[in-house]
């Protein structure tokens, strides 16, 4: 029998001329049946800390006055065998050649994607997948 899961992705430094060599794509994933119950524990997580319910973990928020509350948020990850991570890393975009390749930057990053999520996929389950709104107006 399939079993349905929910994965959420999220990208950091995707665009071409973004002034950063690093672009990484990451998904979390957890069965669908138990995605309510993660979000009421990570609502909670984020009440004891004194965080409202829409604070977004970002790890360019970490500092001193927060430092508790992600390592309680990495206990909380690595503790809960219903959640999984994975990660695609470019470690330097200024090497891509993309006319070598007859594609644009664009395209590119949707096969990345692509790269990512196979290695997820299984045969015999379903999946929701819920990427972030991709933003493609900075320089």
């Amino acid at each position: 029998m399939s079993e349905l899961f929910n994965i959420y992705c999220d990208e950091s430094c995707h665009l071409e001329k973004d002034h950063q060599k690093v672009m990484v794509l990451g998904a979390v994933w957890c069965p669908t049946a138990k995605s309510r119950q993660i979000n009421i524990e990570l609502r909670e997580l984020k009440q004891r800390f004194g965080l409202t319910r829409y604070f977004e973990a970002k790890w360019v928020k970490v500092s001193p006055a927060k430092i508790d509350y992600y390592l309680a948020l990495l206990d909380y990850y690595f503790n809960n065998t219903d959640l999984h991570f994975r990660a695609l890393i470019a470690p330097d975009k200024d090497k891509l050649v993309h006319e070598a390749f007859g594609q644009t930057h664009d395209d590119w990053y949707y096969q990345m994607y692509f790269d990512l999520l196979k290695a997820i996929f299984t045969p015999h389950d379903k999946y929701g997948v819920y990427m972030d709104y991709k933003d493609t107006n900075a320089s």
